[in-house]
């Protein structure tokens, strides 16, 4: 019997995780299937990418011009790739784990921010597609063909869509880590995890991979992803403190606004410094509060 209630146990807590990890999975199969909706037409990304690169050139540098510069120095070039091929899918998914395991309420929160950004910016490689600068003609150099590795290898076809550059989902995550590390971590490490999204912006300029407008719309897409999650929780946070402002007395059952009912506020709360609320702060841990940001904590972000 105990070992049948410890492997019911185990099933418990590890259904919650097997349903994140499906998730994402399916997340990734579709955004899969997508991109590859518009592999076959190049001619449409190829004009997009020519009047994008006028439109540019009147407000913002040039990204052949950084990457010349960047270009100098012997080993950038592959260092970029090396960057831009292993760290967005890995950085992102460990991210994900971080939060799973140490910020449990933050990690919902990121996982969709997550998940309406990687929609949004399917949509918009379907009704934008765009090729970027290194095929695009404008005097970028393929750093990916001429040094390697490459993100686009034959064995990734189907994966990767080669014109899909609007939005940049690599500035797009690499912002969301950013922005989920210091939001969640209180340790002073969090500063150097979040400089991933402004070296991701300089490795994916100095790999011609994709033009500055690429980032800002995807920063623009994060920030509306944000801010979707950010309603959709104070509606529903709402929502639960309406419901449960009233109790049956005596029953702890929650209770819509009768006679009868008692108003939780209006209980006695310990005061400070009887050591209830210090025995109160102890068992809180590591929980949200009730706008869903998690409580200043210890230094957690360990990176050695």
């Amino acid at each position: 019997m105990a070992s049948a209630a410890t492997l019911g146990a185990m099933r418990d807590r590890a259904r919650p995780l097997l349903t994140e990890v499906g998730l994402l999975a399916v997340l990734f199969a579709f955004y899969k299937w997508g991109r590859t909706l518009i592999e076959e037409g190049p001619a449409e990304a190829m004009s997009n990418a020519a009047r994008l690169w006028a439109f540019e050139r009147s407000w913002l540098p040039s990204e052949v011009g950084l990457q010349d510069w960047a270009l100098g120095w012997e080993h950038t070039a592959f260092l970029s790739n090396l960057y831009y091929v292993t760290v967005h899918f890995p950085g992102t998914a460990l991210l994900l784990t971080w939060l799973y395991v140490r910020h449990r309420g933050s990690y919902a929160r990121v996982r969709t921010e997550l998940v309406l950004l990687t929609a949004a910016g399917l949509a918009v490689h379907l009704l934008f597609p765009l090729a970027p600068p290194r095929l695009a003609g404008v005097g970028a150099v393929d750093t990916m063909l001429t040094v390697g590795p490459s993100a686009y290898p034959a064995a990734a076809d189907g994966i990767a869509n080669q014109y899909a550059a609007m939005p940049s989902l690599h500035i797009g995550w690499a912002i969301l880590v950013a922005v989920a590390v210091v939001r969640a971590s209180r340790s002073r490490w969090r500063w150097v995890v979040a400089l991933h999204a402004p070296v991701t912006v300089f490795v994916v300029v100095v790999t011609a991979n994709h033009y500055w407008t690429d980032g800002i719309v995807a920063a623009v897409l994060l920030a509306g992803a944000m801010a979707l999650v950010s309603v959709a929780g104070r509606v529903r946070q709402g929502g639960v403190h309406v419901a449960d402002a009233y109790e049956r007395p005596g029953t702890g059952r929650p209770r819509g606004p009768v006679a009868g009912g008692e108003l939780r506020a209006a209980r006695t709360v310990p005061a400070a410094g009887d050591g209830h609320g210090d025995r109160l702060h102890a068992r809180g841990g590591d929980r949200e509060d009730a706008c869903g940001a998690d409580a200043p904590a210890r230094d957690d972000l360990v990176l050695a």
